[in-house]
């Protein structure tokens, strides 16, 4: 609650902000034809090689280090989301995936999930993770309420919150930057407000609508920020102490990149917003029992052909050769969307200017960003401006799966989907069995026979995430984990474990409860 005086009620604010801040379109696109590359083994760790040797007990606690599960109360403000399983297992130190669940308080609800795969350093994705559920909500949110929000800031008094987080007590968290981040969350709200109609419609549309307005418009604040920051620095001035190398400096966010794979759940529909190669995918039983994997995302790199001629048709035919060169953006970036990343965006004198007056920040980055790219002729060449499907659950949609890229590097996504589909299979035979009166002692051995079989896999992990793991990285071929590998990928020395796998962040979803 914010207090009566203003000075108390500013500190009050600055902590919402920086932690929990404000906690009709045309139809969403159908699904086109999905193209995904062949599961790729080139970062998996080769078999014959030696490598210290971890414990059962060791291999646990690196793999249920940052497990997480919540589970939904039953009732309408589930959704049809039963509860949901979370890890996240590090390659890069520190890590620069992140994730985030939470639920929607105000306006018609739903439940939020996301994983966001950083690329040149975790900045990017740290602030999209903590940001981008309140844009959405903003722009979900009727415009009456977001007057009496605005009032409520205006005259210093208590504001209720937006979203109901779910974290893990270990998921990354920045203490700074929060006065920004609101600065320009209340910039996009009153904007908002100045708009001449009111959409009070609940149809589909809106949620279409308002996660694309959620990732262009946080795109171009992050870009703003970022810009405001440079243009406060003198050439070659020597910066605060630590300011250059805070993770949440406008800069430093601005210059690193993220993907961002987002889930909107709200009365059985399920919105899935997509920028760049992280995916989400659905487990549908089939009535024989079968597992299926119904994909929900495209990626966003030269491996779709739809995207490699959209990015190609964007700039002039005389840059045919160099938009693209090696699968890569500029021969160096593979999604071709992202979050970020305005190397790729800002113009050839704002980017020398960057480099001539801020080497304080530029010496904190990674060295890939320190430079123009090379056939920089007619930026923009990425996108923030994510693909959105729409999917009406079924009875037989059992979970969805978002992953970032370093597990479908791994795995396949129906293998990934028959993992989860068993593991949520198993959990369920180790229920109590009680027999029938004609059970007879022939059957219910049989039956326990089955039971011990499908369980036996999935004794390890009650976490469905953490399941898909241990194996992701000890995959033995056959359906089964060889815990020699398992423990020879997880003793991997920091400079060696990127060139044989990326960070893994995985939510499973439980769906259902309808």
């Amino acid at each position: 609650m914010l207090r009566s005086s203003r000075a108390q009620a500013r500190r009050c604010w600055l902590e919402i902000r920086q932690s929990r801040y404000l906690s009709s379109a045309p139809a969403p696109p159908e699904l086109r034809r999905l193209h995904y590359p062949a599961s790729s083994r080139s970062r998996r760790y080769q078999a014959g090689q030696e490598m210290g040797q971890l414990s059962l007990a060791q291999i646990n606690r690196i793999l249920k280090a940052n497990e997480h599960s919540h589970i939904l109360p039953r009732g309408p403000t589930s959704h049809g989301v039963l509860g949901f399983h979370s890890n996240t297992l590090p390659s890069n130190h520190p890590s620069e995936d992140r994730r985030s669940s939470a639920t929607c308080l105000l306006g018609r609800g739903g439940v939020l999930f996301g994983v966001f795969d950083g690329h040149a350093g975790p900045s990017c994705a740290q602030a999209i993770s903590q940001r981008l559920f309140y844009y959405f909500t903003v722009a979900m949110l009727p415009l009456r309420t977001l007057q009496e929000l605005d009032r409520a800031v205006e005259e210093d008094r208590a504001v209720p919150p937006l979203l109901e987080w779910h974290k893990h007590p270990q998921d990354h968290s920045s203490p700074d930057g929060g006065a920004i981040s609101f600065h320009s969350l209340r910039n996009y709200w009153q904007e908002r407000l100045d708009e001449d109609d009111e959409e009070d419609n609940e149809d589909d549309g809106r949620v279409t609508s308002a996660l694309m307005d959620a990732f262009r418009r946080l795109d171009y604040d992050v870009s703003v920020e970022a810009q405001v920051h440079l243009s406060l620095s003198s050439p070659r001035r020597v910066s605060i102490p630590g300011e250059g190398f805070s993770l949440s400096s406008p800069l430093r966010v601005a210059l690193s990149g993220s993907t961002a794979c987002v889930v909107h759940v709200s009365n059985g529909v399920l919105h899935v917003a997509n920028l760049g190669d992280s995916r989400a995918v659905l487990g549908v039983q089939e009535e024989d029992g079968r597992w299926m994997a119904l994909s929900l995302t495209n990626d966003h790199n030269a491996q779709n052909p739809e995207e490699l001629q959209r990015i190609l048709g964007e700039h002039p035919a005389s840059e045919r050769k160099t938009v693209v060169r090696h699968d890569r953006l500029l021969g160096l970036l593979l999604p071709f969307r992202a979050f970020g990343d305005v190397r790729f965006k800002w113009s050839p004198e704002m980017l020398s200017r960057l480099y001539d007056t801020r080497p304080d920040v530029l010496s904190a980055v990674s060295e890939s960003v320190r430079t123009l790219p090379p056939h920089y002729l007619t930026p923009p060449y990425l996108s923030a401006q994510p693909e959105v499907t729409r999917h009406l659950m079924k009875p037989a949609d059992k979970f969805l799966i978002l992953a970032t890229d370093g597990l479908w590097e791994l795995m396949h996504r129906q293998t990934v989907v028959q993992l989860v589909g068993n593991h949520v299979a198993g959990l369920q035979q180790q229920r109590p069995i009680v027999p029938s009166a004609d059970t007879t002692l022939g059957s219910l051995q049989r039956l326990l026979l089955e039971r011990r079989g499908r369980v036996q896999s999935v004794l390890e992990d009650q976490n469905a995430a953490t399941h898909l793991l241990r194996h992701a990285l000890g995959d033995d071929g056959y359906g089964s984990v060889d815990q020699n590998r398992l423990a020879r990928m997880l003793s991997l020395p920091a400079d060696l474990a990127r060139r044989y796998r990326d960070d893994i962040t995985i939510t499973v979803v439980h769906l259902n409860d309808l």
